[in-house]
């Protein structure tokens, strides 16, 4: 694929975004927009403080400042944690992208119920939980505040072996529209970005026959990098879209509009 131009950021100083699983392709690629937004960064991992100290050394090149958090987000006591600390480290929370995912392969003959749990926990329930913990230190700073939940476009056409992922992102997707009617009263936007495929680098080797599918039949040519997702979230959290809420931004490169016959 050819290397892209720079692309301005949407400017968002002095605002404050929690990134869950941030030390992923994708994760970096949403925090590395944010950072050229001039945002303030907090980089949510679970296990990989080397990875996240590491990436946050690099967005301080941008003159971001940035704090690293370790975290489950199954467990709602660490979820509330990792928003204290956002917010007593930077004194406000704008922004909360709800990232951090699994993705693993199982048909759905031989999944049992643990297979399952291990897929909807994360995506769905800790989702839930992150959103919950964001939501309520909003509320209390009275300014409100943008949560966007990266779903894919698997929640509305599912791929095989992806039975528990399909769903858990098809959940992920309701959940938001939920949200965002109740939070709304408090000046607070839920919204979703669902995703197609996209390319952290290694794609070409890892998956070339469903990378050169995709390439054939996408319209605009291209799979999707890390950095794609990140401008659709910067947008969702930006002034820019202050009358957006409760909607799910499809980013695939326009393959959702190609015909299946």
């Amino acid at each position: 694929m050819p290397e892209q131009a720079p692309i301005p950021a949407i400017p968002l100083p002095g605002a404050t975004v929690l990134i869950t699983g941030a030390t992923g392709g994708l994760g970096k690629g949403i925090a590395l927009r944010f950072a050229q937004a001039g945002a303030n960064i907090v980089l949510h991992h679970r296990s990989s403080p080397e990875i996240a100290a590491d990436f946050a050394e690099k967005l301080r090149e941008f003159d971001t400042p940035t704090l690293t958090v370790a975290g489950d987000i199954r467990n709602e006591d660490d979820c509330r944690d990792l928003v204290a600390k956002a917010v007593s480290k930077f004194g406000r929370l704008d922004a909360l992208i709800n990232n951090a995912g699994v993705q693993p392969i199982a048909p759905l003959e031989g999944m049992s119920v643990a297979d399952w749990e291990a897929v909807v926990n994360v995506n769905l329930s800790g989702t839930f939980a992150m959103t919950q913990a964001a939501a309520a230190a909003m509320k209390q700073s009275g300014r409100g505040g943008s949560i966007t939940h990266i779903a894919s476009v698997e929640a509305s056409l599912p791929a095989p072996n992806h039975a528990h992922y399909a769903a858990s992102k098809a959940g992920v997707k309701m959940h938001a529209r939920a949200a965002a009617l109740e939070l709304g009263p408090h000046k607070i936007r839920v919204n979703t970005v669902s995703p197609g495929l996209i390319d952290r680098g290694d794609l070409a080797q890892s998956w070339p026959q469903g990378r050169d599918s995709w390439m054939r039949a996408a319209p605009l040519g291209r799979t999707g990098t890390p950095e794609d997702i990140g401008d659709a979230c910067v947008f969702l959290a930006s002034p820019l879209a202050r009358w957006i809420s409760g909607h799910d931004l499809v980013v695939d490169g326009g393959m959702s509009a190609v015909p299946a016959w």
